[in-house]
């Protein structure tokens, strides 16, 4: 794996043990300094990885010079494996002396002569263990989950120009003071993904359509990813098309997101209370830019209506548009992620008027990529009008990673101003060591603090301090094989005074996990 970016960093002897596992794996790519690593991909992951880092071997269905593939919007790829499998390219096992193993064929099954009608498998275990203390940053007992996913996925290919793609996935957890345990995280079965797409050439432009369930990851890693630090991906239901030349691109969907329910396959349906529609585009800039560099631009504009948005104490409908620029890449040394977006829109006949800016650059202490890399990440979200009426300023990420800020899950780019300073190298080979320290406050005291799912720390509105907390973290990578990774993960979160004078404490999370894909 090459550049990881700052936006990255993501009971007992079993938990200590877990402590030590779960393969890194793309993770939905973010969480201040902890990475996220080849092949597993773990959304709490915690590094955002650089557009080479992202780069997968080779798009679905590329066309000669083509956009590049780590631009196209469909995840992370690393060491041939991305978070969305489907992205996944394994056709250089169409030659049996490519293939070294059992598994290596299970990527290829071709059912014709010349190879175009083939099935590629996949499959994915991942046993983890987390250990919080403080949950809900209450003075309680500590919560122990035991954690295991398994998916399976098979991807068919009907010809050059059509596939059909779908995937299960199981959920299981077990552990000490768990409470009432979300569908995303223990589910027996669900149909994570289900769709078709067609694709073609027309005047040297790559088109392509696709309709059903599906993962989406076209824009800022902060507002949009399947959330890998889940069980259960977040899915959307509905189409995407798109159309891209060498330096241009473009995709449009519209989505409705999907409501799980645990009793199998039949009870996951599509929430038409949340729609989600949009265009995001892309621009490749000149190589020779900045002394040589590899940028990117994606300009993108969005909507979500939800028709049960909470905010303060008023449960109604929100219709908000995103307004955004996200420029990312390599420029030399430097590595950039930085997002610029405008949100307007209207809740319950309020007006909505709120800004998130989001920055995170590194700087590669070293010719070799492998070198060290220092960082930092500044980011700002709005806050105000939740609780005192008038316009609505709070600013909303609405699908993005939700252990960027708090493998805890407790804070969200809503009414928050982060500064984060990073490191990351690597020892014994391959040991890939992140560490980060967030100083994080409310831009407003008129607004409370705000979890990852969006739900306000009660009473932090009445609070009239600014500082929210201190959060040191670190994290542990280990790729065994492409297929197999070792994940490790501390993270200490000391509450500051917007917290602590409205009941909420401190709070330790320690967590480990063992993932392998093929």
């Amino acid at each position: 794996m090459q550049n990881i970016s700052s936006r990255a960093l993501g009971g007992g002897v079993m938990a200590l043990v877990a402590v030590m596992a779960d393969a890194p794996a793309f993770a939905d790519v973010v969480s201040p300094t902890v990475v996220a690593t080849p092949a597993t991909t773990d959304a709490s992951a915690a590094q955002r990885m650089t557009a080479k880092d992202q780069a997968p071997p080779s798009a679905a269905a590329p066309i000669a010079d083509g956009y590049p593939t780590e631009a196209l919007g469909e995840g992370v790829t690393a060491g041939g494996y991305n978070q969305s499998r489907w992205a996944e390219d394994w056709t250089r096992y169409r030659h049996p002396k490519k293939r070294d193993d059992f598994l290596d064929r299970l990527k290829f099954i071709p059912f014709d002569a010349d190879g175009d009608i083939y099935l590629t498998l996949s499959g994915e275990l991942r046993l983890r263990v987390n250990q919080t203390t403080n949950p809900n940053l209450r003075e309680t007992e500590a919560q122990r989950q035991d954690i295991n996913r398994i998916v399976g996925g098979a991807d068919l290919h009907l010809g050059k120009h059509v596939r059909v793609f779908g995937e299960l996935a199981h959920g299981g957890l077990g552990g000490v003071n768990l409470g009432t345990p979300a569908a995303t995280l223990k589910n027996d079965l669900v149909v994570q993904q289900s769709f078709v797409d067609v694709t073609g050439t027309v005047a040297d432009v790559d088109v392509g359509v696709r309709y059903g369930r599906q993962t989406f990851a076209d824009g800022p890693n902060l507002m949009v990813v399947p959330r890998d630090n889940n069980t259960i991906f977040f899915v959307y239901n509905g189409v995407r098309a798109w159309a891209r030349s060498n330096k241009v691109r473009a995709d449009i969907f519209d989505y409705y997101t999907t409501r799980l329910g645990v009793q199998g396959t039949g009870d996951d349906i599509s929430d038409k209370g949340r729609r989600f529609s949009g265009v995001s585009t892309g621009i490749v800039l000149p190589k020779d830019w900045f002394g040589g560099s590899k940028i990117y631009v994606d300009p993108f504009v969005w909507r979500l209506r939800n028709d049960a948005a909470v905010w303060g104490r008023t449960t109604a409908r929100e219709v908000r548009n995103f307004y955004g620029l996200h420029v990312w890449g390599d420029a030399g040394p430097v590595n950039l992620d930085w997002t610029v977006n405008y949100q307007g829109g209207d809740y319950n006949g309020r007006p909505i008027e709120a800004w998130l800016l989001l920055m995170a650059q590194t700087y590669r202490l070293g010719k070799d990529r492998a070198a060290p890399r220092i960082g930092v990440h500044v980011d700002y979200a709005s806050g105000g009008g939740s609780y005192d009426g008038g316009k609505l300023r709070t600013s909303l990420a609405p699908f993005g990673n939700n252990i960027y800020y708090s493998y805890q899950l407790f804070a969200t780019p809503t009414n928050l101003i982060a500064v984060a300073p990073n490191y990351t190298f690597t020892a014994l080979g391959k040991l890939r060591i992140s560490a980060e320290y967030q100083f994080s406050w409310r831009d407003t005291v008129r607004d409370a603090v705000y979890r990852a799912n969006g739900s306000a720390f009660a009473g932090t509105q009445n609070v009239t301090s600014r500082k929210i907390a201190d959060t040191a973290r670190l994290q542990v990578v280990y790729p065994i094989t492409p297929r197999l990774s070792i994940t490790g993960r501390y993270e200490h979160l000391s509450a500051g005074p917007a917290l602590t004078r409205a009941g909420y404490a401190s709070s330790d999370f320690l967590a480990g996990w063992i993932s392998f894909r093929f």
